[in-house]
Protein backbone atom coordinates (compact mmCIF):
# COMPACT_ATOMS: atom_id res chain seq x y z
CA UNK A 1 0.00 0.00 0.00
CA UNK A 2 1.26 3.35 -1.15
CA UNK A 3 0.34 6.90 0.35
CA UNK A 4 1.58 10.40 -1.28
CA UNK A 5 1.01 14.00 0.00
CA UNK A 6 1.26 16.99 -1.97
CA UNK A 7 4.87 17.58 -1.20
CA UNK A 8 8.26 17.10 -2.43
CA UNK A 9 11.23 15.65 -1.20
CA UNK A 10 13.50 17.93 -1.78
CA UNK A 11 13.07 21.60 -3.32
CA UNK A 12 12.93 22.07 -7.23
CA UNK A 13 13.62 25.13 -8.77
CA UNK A 14 14.71 26.54 -12.12
CA UNK A 15 16.05 29.94 -12.57
CA UNK A 16 15.99 29.78 -16.74
CA UNK A 17 13.65 27.23 -18.45
CA UNK A 18 16.06 25.33 -20.75
CA UNK A 19 14.62 22.99 -23.29
CA UNK A 20 17.42 21.39 -24.04
CA UNK A 21 18.33 20.74 -20.58
CA UNK A 22 15.00 19.32 -20.06
CA UNK A 23 15.69 16.18 -22.56
CA UNK A 24 18.90 15.43 -20.92
CA UNK A 25 16.87 15.12 -17.70
CA UNK A 26 15.00 12.28 -19.43
CA UNK A 27 18.14 9.59 -19.33
CA UNK A 28 17.47 10.66 -15.35
CA UNK A 29 14.10 9.23 -15.34
CA UNK A 30 13.87 6.60 -18.15
CA UNK A 31 17.32 5.77 -18.91
CA UNK A 32 19.11 2.51 -18.22
CA UNK A 33 20.86 4.69 -14.84
CA UNK A 34 17.93 6.39 -14.09
CA UNK A 35 15.21 6.93 -11.65
CA UNK A 36 12.59 4.45 -12.60
CA UNK A 37 15.33 1.27 -12.84
CA UNK A 38 16.51 1.91 -9.36
CA UNK A 39 12.77 2.63 -8.12
CA UNK A 40 11.16 -0.98 -9.57
CA UNK A 41 14.54 -2.33 -8.75
CA UNK A 42 14.08 -2.24 -5.36
CA UNK A 43 10.51 -2.57 -5.41
CA UNK A 44 10.43 -6.18 -6.81
CA UNK A 45 13.46 -7.54 -4.85
CA UNK A 46 11.18 -6.34 -1.95
CA UNK A 47 8.06 -7.85 -3.49
CA UNK A 48 9.95 -11.06 -4.14
CA UNK A 49 11.98 -11.20 -0.92
CA UNK A 50 12.16 -14.46 0.87
CA UNK A 51 14.06 -14.08 4.35
CA UNK A 52 14.25 -11.82 7.25
CA UNK A 53 11.65 -9.10 6.88
CA UNK A 54 14.16 -6.23 7.23
CA UNK A 55 15.56 -6.48 4.49
CA UNK A 56 12.02 -6.59 2.73
CA UNK A 57 10.90 -3.73 4.67
CA UNK A 58 14.38 -1.65 3.79
CA UNK A 59 13.84 -2.38 -0.21
CA UNK A 60 10.24 -0.83 -0.05
CA UNK A 61 11.29 2.09 1.68
CA UNK A 62 14.34 3.00 -0.76
CA UNK A 63 12.10 1.95 -3.63
CA UNK A 64 9.52 4.30 -2.51
CA UNK A 65 11.73 7.09 -1.65
CA UNK A 66 13.09 6.56 -5.23
CA UNK A 67 9.10 7.19 -6.61
CA UNK A 68 10.03 10.48 -5.22
CA UNK A 69 13.24 11.32 -7.19
CA UNK A 70 10.95 10.65 -10.29
CA UNK A 71 8.85 13.00 -9.20
CA UNK A 72 11.51 14.99 -8.74
CA UNK A 73 13.14 15.24 -12.10
CA UNK A 74 9.49 15.07 -14.26
CA UNK A 75 8.50 18.33 -11.94
CA UNK A 76 12.48 19.51 -13.07
CA UNK A 77 11.17 18.71 -17.06
CA UNK A 78 8.24 20.24 -16.61
CA UNK A 79 9.84 23.58 -15.61
CA UNK A 80 12.73 23.66 -18.01
CA UNK A 81 9.99 23.11 -20.49
CA UNK A 82 7.75 26.50 -19.30
CA UNK A 83 7.94 29.24 -22.28
CA UNK A 84 8.92 26.36 -24.79
CA UNK A 85 5.18 26.97 -26.67
CA UNK A 86 6.14 30.56 -27.43
CA UNK A 87 9.87 30.09 -28.20
CA UNK A 88 9.03 27.45 -30.43
CA UNK A 89 6.58 29.36 -32.15
CA UNK A 90 9.02 32.22 -32.59
CA UNK A 91 11.04 30.22 -34.27
CA UNK A 92 8.65 28.20 -36.66
CA UNK A 93 7.58 32.46 -37.45
CA UNK A 94 11.14 33.33 -38.17
CA UNK A 95 12.69 30.06 -39.94
CA UNK A 96 12.09 26.85 -41.44
CA UNK A 97 14.86 24.54 -41.09
CA UNK A 98 14.91 20.66 -40.26
CA UNK A 99 12.74 20.19 -37.02
CA UNK A 100 15.96 19.34 -34.63
CA UNK A 101 17.18 23.20 -35.56
CA UNK A 102 13.43 24.43 -35.00
CA UNK A 103 13.79 23.02 -31.49
CA UNK A 104 17.15 23.80 -31.23
CA UNK A 105 18.07 20.42 -29.45
CA UNK A 106 14.54 20.78 -27.44
CA UNK A 107 12.80 16.97 -27.71
CA UNK A 108 9.44 17.55 -30.23
CA UNK A 109 7.65 14.94 -28.11
CA UNK A 110 7.48 16.93 -25.45
CA UNK A 111 5.42 19.51 -27.36
CA UNK A 112 3.33 17.40 -29.38
CA UNK A 113 3.10 13.90 -26.89
CA UNK A 114 3.46 15.25 -23.24
CA UNK A 115 2.00 18.73 -23.57
CA UNK A 116 5.23 20.13 -21.45
CA UNK A 117 5.53 17.19 -19.46
CA UNK A 118 8.19 14.44 -18.99
CA UNK A 119 7.77 11.18 -20.18
CA UNK A 120 9.15 7.68 -19.14
CA UNK A 121 11.21 7.57 -21.81
CA UNK A 122 15.22 8.31 -21.99
CA UNK A 123 17.36 11.20 -23.78
CA UNK A 124 17.01 9.53 -26.96
CA UNK A 125 12.98 9.53 -26.37
CA UNK A 126 13.53 5.68 -26.21
CA UNK A 127 10.97 3.99 -23.71
CA UNK A 128 12.04 2.38 -19.99
CA UNK A 129 13.17 -0.96 -20.40
CA UNK A 130 11.84 -3.12 -18.11
CA UNK A 131 14.43 -5.82 -18.33
CA UNK A 132 17.10 -3.78 -16.56
CA UNK A 133 15.52 -4.48 -13.41
CA UNK A 134 17.06 -7.26 -11.09
CA UNK A 135 15.60 -9.05 -9.29
CA UNK A 136 17.17 -12.67 -8.69
CA UNK A 137 15.39 -13.96 -5.32
CA UNK A 138 19.87 -13.61 -4.15
CA UNK A 139 20.01 -11.05 -1.45
CA UNK A 140 23.50 -10.57 -2.07
CA UNK A 141 23.43 -10.75 -6.34
CA UNK A 142 20.75 -7.98 -5.97
CA UNK A 143 22.60 -5.54 -3.36
CA UNK A 144 25.74 -6.11 -5.84
CA UNK A 145 23.64 -5.28 -9.03
CA UNK A 146 21.98 -2.02 -6.58
CA UNK A 147 25.49 -1.12 -6.03
CA UNK A 148 26.16 -0.58 -9.87
CA UNK A 149 22.71 0.96 -10.62
CA UNK A 150 23.14 3.66 -7.91
CA UNK A 151 26.79 3.85 -8.90
CA UNK A 152 26.23 4.69 -12.85
CA UNK A 153 22.69 6.80 -11.70
CA UNK A 154 25.70 9.03 -9.57
CA UNK A 155 28.18 9.00 -12.59
CA UNK A 156 25.14 10.54 -14.84
CA UNK A 157 23.85 12.87 -12.29
CA UNK A 158 27.44 14.30 -12.58
CA UNK A 159 27.32 15.10 -15.38
CA UNK A 160 24.15 16.31 -15.91
CA UNK A 161 25.54 18.92 -12.68
CA UNK A 162 28.55 19.95 -14.93
CA UNK A 163 25.98 20.71 -17.78
CA UNK A 164 24.16 23.58 -16.72
CA UNK A 165 24.99 26.52 -15.11
CA UNK A 166 20.91 27.17 -13.30
CA UNK A 167 21.77 27.16 -9.72
CA UNK A 168 18.10 25.90 -8.82
CA UNK A 169 18.88 22.42 -10.88
CA UNK A 170 22.63 22.51 -10.04
CA UNK A 171 20.88 22.22 -5.92
CA UNK A 172 18.39 19.67 -6.96
CA UNK A 173 21.05 17.55 -8.87
CA UNK A 174 23.68 18.01 -5.64
CA UNK A 175 20.33 16.53 -3.43
CA UNK A 176 19.54 13.69 -5.45
CA UNK A 177 24.12 12.99 -6.00
CA UNK A 178 23.70 12.98 -2.36
CA UNK A 179 21.22 10.27 -1.95
CA UNK A 180 22.97 7.95 -4.65
CA UNK A 181 26.27 8.36 -2.58
CA UNK A 182 24.06 7.21 0.41
CA UNK A 183 22.37 4.04 -1.33
CA UNK A 184 25.62 2.74 -2.39
CA UNK A 185 27.10 2.97 1.14
CA UNK A 186 23.51 1.24 2.28
CA UNK A 187 23.63 -1.74 -0.22
CA UNK A 188 27.14 -2.65 0.72
CA UNK A 189 26.58 -2.12 4.03
CA UNK A 190 23.61 -4.79 3.80
CA UNK A 191 26.73 -7.37 2.71
CA UNK A 192 29.12 -6.46 5.30
CA UNK A 193 25.83 -7.51 7.76
CA UNK A 194 25.31 -10.67 5.58
CA UNK A 195 28.97 -11.67 6.29
CA UNK A 196 31.53 -9.31 3.72
CA UNK A 197 32.95 -10.79 0.79
CA UNK A 198 34.45 -13.63 2.74
CA UNK A 199 30.82 -15.24 3.39
CA UNK A 200 28.90 -14.06 0.42
CA UNK A 201 31.38 -14.97 -2.27
CA UNK A 202 31.12 -16.87 -4.54
CA UNK A 203 27.20 -16.10 -5.18
CA UNK A 204 25.64 -18.18 -4.30
CA UNK A 205 27.10 -19.40 -1.24
CA UNK A 206 25.03 -22.36 -1.36
CA UNK A 207 26.22 -24.15 -4.01
CA UNK A 208 29.09 -27.13 -3.44
CA UNK A 209 31.98 -25.88 -3.82
CA UNK A 210 33.12 -29.46 -4.27
CA UNK A 211 31.92 -29.72 -7.61
CA UNK A 212 34.39 -26.72 -9.09
CA UNK A 213 36.74 -27.87 -11.27
CA UNK A 214 39.98 -27.21 -8.81
CA UNK A 215 42.19 -26.17 -11.48
CA UNK A 216 40.38 -23.25 -12.99
CA UNK A 217 38.77 -22.48 -9.26
CA UNK A 218 41.58 -19.30 -8.59
CA UNK A 219 42.98 -18.91 -11.87
CA UNK A 220 43.19 -16.16 -14.11
CA UNK A 221 43.17 -16.89 -17.80
CA UNK A 222 45.36 -15.34 -20.20
CA UNK A 223 43.94 -15.66 -23.57
CA UNK A 224 46.57 -13.33 -24.97
CA UNK A 225 49.00 -15.00 -27.31
CA UNK A 226 50.36 -12.27 -29.44
CA UNK A 227 52.75 -10.77 -27.04
CA UNK A 228 53.84 -11.69 -23.58
CA UNK A 229 51.37 -10.71 -21.00
CA UNK A 230 52.28 -8.27 -17.90
CA UNK A 231 50.01 -10.40 -15.01
CA UNK A 232 51.01 -8.37 -12.60
CA UNK A 233 47.59 -7.40 -10.96
CA UNK A 234 45.90 -8.39 -7.65
CA UNK A 235 43.96 -10.70 -9.69
CA UNK A 236 46.87 -12.71 -10.39
CA UNK A 237 48.15 -13.08 -7.07
CA UNK A 238 47.87 -13.57 -3.76
CA UNK A 239 45.10 -14.46 -1.26
CA UNK A 240 41.86 -14.51 -3.43
CA UNK A 241 39.11 -11.52 -2.02
CA UNK A 242 37.16 -14.10 -0.76
CA UNK A 243 40.18 -15.87 1.08
CA UNK A 244 39.95 -19.43 0.68
CA UNK A 245 42.86 -19.49 -1.86
CA UNK A 246 45.38 -17.97 -3.76
CA UNK A 247 44.92 -16.34 -7.13
CA UNK A 248 47.54 -18.39 -10.11
CA UNK A 249 47.90 -17.74 -13.41
CA UNK A 250 47.15 -20.10 -16.87
CA UNK A 251 47.69 -19.78 -19.97
CA UNK A 252 44.54 -20.82 -22.12
CA UNK A 253 44.93 -23.89 -24.34
CA UNK A 254 42.71 -25.81 -27.37
CA UNK A 255 41.21 -28.01 -24.60
CA UNK A 256 38.33 -31.00 -25.75
CA UNK A 257 37.69 -31.69 -29.67
CA UNK A 258 34.44 -29.51 -31.08
CA UNK A 259 31.57 -32.06 -30.87
CA UNK A 260 29.50 -33.35 -33.90
CA UNK A 261 26.22 -31.90 -34.12
CA UNK A 262 24.90 -34.11 -36.39
CA UNK A 263 23.08 -33.66 -39.64
CA UNK A 264 20.41 -30.98 -40.10
CA UNK A 265 16.61 -31.77 -39.07
CA UNK A 266 14.72 -32.70 -42.63
CA UNK A 267 12.07 -30.51 -41.41
CA UNK A 268 13.95 -27.77 -40.82
CA UNK A 269 14.78 -27.22 -45.02
CA UNK A 270 18.35 -27.05 -45.37
CA UNK A 271 20.29 -27.93 -48.26
CA UNK A 272 20.08 -31.04 -49.54
CA UNK A 273 23.99 -31.36 -49.82
CA UNK A 274 23.60 -31.54 -45.69
CA UNK A 275 21.83 -34.20 -45.36
CA UNK A 276 23.40 -37.99 -45.09
CA UNK A 277 20.87 -40.23 -43.45
CA UNK A 278 17.42 -41.32 -44.59
CA UNK A 279 16.05 -40.22 -40.59
CA UNK A 280 13.02 -38.88 -40.40
CA UNK A 281 13.96 -35.79 -38.08
CA UNK A 282 13.52 -34.14 -34.89
CA UNK A 283 10.27 -32.32 -36.26
CA UNK A 284 8.67 -35.23 -37.84
CA UNK A 285 9.07 -36.98 -34.74
CA UNK A 286 7.87 -34.91 -32.36
CA UNK A 287 5.10 -34.98 -34.55
CA UNK A 288 4.50 -38.82 -34.39
CA UNK A 289 4.22 -38.12 -30.40
CA UNK A 290 1.88 -35.44 -30.22
CA UNK A 291 -1.10 -36.27 -33.14
CA UNK A 292 -2.66 -39.58 -32.40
Amino acid sequence: MFYHDNNLQYKVRVDKPNPAFAKLLQQAIGGIEGEIRVCLQYLFQAWGNRGPNKYRDMLLDTGTEEISHIEMLCTAVALNLDGATNELKDKIAGENPIVSNILGGMDPRHVISSGLSAMAVDSNGVPFNGSWVVGSGNIAADMYANVMAESTGRVLATRLYELTDDTGMKDMLAFLITRDAMHQNQWLAVLEELGGVGNNLPIPNTFPSSVHIPEFDYAFVSTNIETPANHQGRWTSGTSIDGKSEFSVVTAQPGAPIPDLGIPDVKGYAQAEQMTTGDKGLLENIKDTILP
